[in-house]
């Protein structure tokens, strides 16, 4: 595949930079890192860290604490470039650097921000977010945070964590705080790393909260506001996503001609046969069609303010990008898998790793089903208003 020419679709030659570069450091980088990735389920840690010695790791950080100060749009397309070349390593720094990270470049306070933005930019700090399950009850000038934390991107790994908590359980969602939580809290601990289909390499774990004493300096925003902080950071975090699948399957359509081109039955390429053609053409056609929303919906949330989100057209739009990308994605991916055959069946195959990997994209972030909602809600909602 040739870089896409981001100036096609009316991105200026700034982005274009940031794609080029982080295509370039992926492919020289962090490609060849996939097989023993996915075959031992390793976590290449100092190469991830590495990212930050790079530019490549927190972009939306103001310049002030070691960033690049760039917007979030930027970020999507670090995450697409990478995601084409290591889906893996893509997938946890997805969770770093947007889940966690601009959460709080987004909502956290100037101290909490020179505290702990600085190391997230050099690599030093991983980062992860951790949404369900734990209680919090106040004592004096703490909170204890009670629970445990399932299905958790980077939580095996992660240096500090985002993590929502119950504050007011009574109140529902209007009862949730957000904390910053360092993993050398005493009472935290990983209690399992999962073993997945996909996405290995990129560590999920079970995280236990027992007694965890959190400093209220470490509450992010007003107590009980948490939902909003969530809210808003989910829109984006479907957005990324929806970038992560586009590179994810762009590179099966490339694995797909480039197969066709080469693999030979009655003497000529299977390429040649209009119903490998037909295939070809379906899988060009889904990416084409997941590059042209995406990169719209991401010009809609690139200055997206702090508290906005969870509500209206971004809700919607968002929600839309990411349900069209995951299902078009699995789309273009079972479709590479056929054209490779037997060979797309073995796990050492890359179109295999990618076919294991790409149905979280139906899953996180939201199922199918609940994005479903989300658009039909708001379609809703705005015909009512009417």
């Amino acid at each position: 595949m040739s870089i896409p020419n981001l100036q096609d679709f009316g991105f200026d030659a700034e982005y274009q930079a940031i794609y080029d570069m982080a295509y370039r450091y992926a492919r020289e980088k962090l490609y060849d890192l996939s097989p023993r990735m996915d075959r031992e389920d390793w976590f290449p840690e100092a190469e991830f860290r590495a990212m930050g010695q790079e530019g490549l790791l927190g972009v939306t950080v103001p310049t002030d604490f070691g960033g690049a100060g760039l917007n979030v749009l930027a970020q999507c397309f670090i995450c697409e470039a990478v995601s084409y070349w290591n889906h893996s390593l893509a997938a946890s720094l997805l969770a770093s650097d947007n889940l966690c990270l601009d959460n709080l470049v987004r909502n956290a306070n100037a101290e909490q921000q020179a505290r702990y933005l600085p190391a997230f930019c050099t690599g030093a700090t991983i980062g992860a977010l951790g949404m369900t399950e734990p209680g919090a009850g106040s004592d004096a000038d703490d909170y204890v945070l009670n629970g445990r934390k399932l299905f958790i991107t980077n939580g095996p790994v992660a240096d500090v964590l985002l993590v929502y908590a119950k504050t007011a359980p009574e109140k529902k969602q209007h009862g949730i705080s957000a904390f910053i939580v360092e993993k050398s809290f005493p009472g935290f601990r990983v209690a399992q790393k999962l073993d997945k289909m996909g996405w290995r390499g990129s560590p999920t774990g079970e995280l236990v909260f027992d007694n965890v004493r959190v400093p209220a300096a470490n509450r992010v925003g007003a107590e009980n506001a948490g939902a909003g902080i969530m809210m808003s950071g989910l829109d984006v975090e479907r957005v990324i996503a929806a970038f992560y699948g586009l590179g994810l399957a762009q590179r099966a359509l490339d694995l797909a001609v480039d197969y066709a081109t080469m693999r030979k039955q009655f003497g000529r390429p299977i390429g040649d046969f209009q119903l490998v053609q037909g295939m070809l053409a379906d899988m060009y056609t889904d990416v084409a069609t997941i590059r042209a929303l995406t990169y719209q919906v991401g010009r809609e949330v690139m200055n997206l303010a702090p508290g906005e989100g969870g509500r209206g057209a971004v809700h919607k739009r968002s929600a839309a990008a990411v349900l069209h990308a995951g299902r078009a994605c699995m789309r273009v991916l079972d479709l590479a898998v056929q054209v490779h055959g037997g060979m797309g069946f073995m796990n050492e195959s890359e179109v295999n790793r990618l076919y294991r990997s790409g149905k979280v994209l139906e899953i996180g972030a939201g199922t199918t089903q609940v994005r479903q909602f989300i658009v039909a809600a708001e379609l809703l909602r705005e015909a009512a208003a009417h």
